[in-house]
């Protein structure tokens, strides 16, 4: 299935908002629609974070600092800056996830992950009523554009080890030792 597909619009009738800032784990970029947050992602320098972006959202209008867009990314950059203080409440954004309706469905379980907290793809997939559907599970993961706010970070393998994270094993390792910090602050 297409992205235009999984967008449910044709290309180029679409227009979207996109944002990037620099964070403590380098780069974040936003793109933003009329239903909320399509997309967030890191990296570790804007041009290739753009580049990124735009081939993702190819055949789409994509409006270089948008309002709306860099509103949203400002709530996104300040909890990454401030995870580890115990501080920072999970940013509560409309989000407008694409994908397939068995992504979603993992993408859903993935909300559900409190901070701090880590499960296993075969952990997912038993809660999806799928025992077998692990790489599915894995794939979904992979799929998910949304970094943070279906924190896909929080996946890890059986054998609790770190696996692939679209946006660097290290950024996922960074990201679940300030979660652990920041729990450690708040008890």
């Amino acid at each position: 299935m297409t992205d235009a597909r999984l967008r449910g619009v044709s290309a180029g009738s679409e227009r979207l908002g996109m944002a990037m800032a620099p964070c403590t784990l380098g780069m974040l970029g936003l793109v933003s629609g009329e239903r909320g947050v399509v997309a967030i992602m890191m990296g570790d320098d804007a041009d290739t974070l753009s580049h990124d972006l735009r081939a993702r959202f190819a055949g789409v209008e994509l409006t270089d600092d948008d309002p709306q867009a860099r509103l949203y990314l400002e709530r996104v950059g300040a909890y990454v800056d401030a995870m580890g203080d115990g501080a920072a409440p999970v940013p509560d954004l409309p989000l407008d996830m694409r994908g397939t309706p068995f992504q979603q469905r993992v993408w859903d379980v993935l909300r559900t992950i409190p901070p701090g907290s880590t499960l296993t793809y075969a952990d997912i997939a038993r809660r999806l009523d799928a025992p077998r559907a692990v790489r599915a599970v894995g794939r979904a993961c992979g799929a998910n554009a949304l970094a943070i706010a279906i924190p896909c970070h929080r996946v890890i393998r059986t054998d609790g080890t770190l696996s692939g994270y679209r946006w660097g094993v290290a950024r996922k390792q960074a990201l679940l030792e300030r979660e652990a910090a920041g729990m450690e602050e708040c008890g």
